[in-house]
């Protein structure tokens, strides 16, 4: 089993109010730093995103791909890479928890790309990845609410 890191929030607001955020991918520029352009390629008969193409622009690192999105229920939303300029796998998932008045989100990823990085800096980038995107994704879903 690939090694993956991963971290949570406590967001306050419902957790079907969290998802609607997590699952709005044409606002993701938004709110997350580094995604710089976001298309729904491919929809499931709910509506739900099945494949998105993400222009990502994170300083050093510029890269076009496209990830495939399965939706496990309200509360669980995992991807994997289809195609990339820079990455040869990811994967992550967000899981929604009801904590009290909010929600606890555990984003869980792993990243493997193409150029060769020692493990203990893949492990520090995919923290900060997933550092930054808990931030953003808490203040986006508290100031809409």
């Amino acid at each position: 089993m690939a090694e993956y890191t991963s971290s949570s929030i406590t967001i306050e607001a419902a957790p079907a109010d969290v998802m609607d955020v997590i699952a709005d991918f044409a606002r993701y520029p938004e709110w997350t730093g580094e995604v710089k352009e976001a298309q729904v390629l491919q929809a499931d008969d709910s509506g739900r995103a099945e494949q998105v193409r993400l222009v990502m622009d994170a300083g050093a690192i510029k890269d076009d791909q496209t990830l495939a999105y399965t939706w496990s229920g309200p509360h669980e939303v995992s991807w994997t890479l289809v195609k990339s300029q820079m990455l040869r796998s990811l994967d992550g998932s967000y899981l929604l928890k009801p904590a009290g008045t909010g929600t606890e989100v555990t984003y869980q990823l792993t990243v493997d790309v193409k150029i060769p990085m020692l493990g203990m800096i893949k492990r520090k980038a995919e923290k900060v990845i997933i550092d930054r995107a808990l931030a953003g994704l808490k203040k986006r879903v508290e100031t809409k609410a």
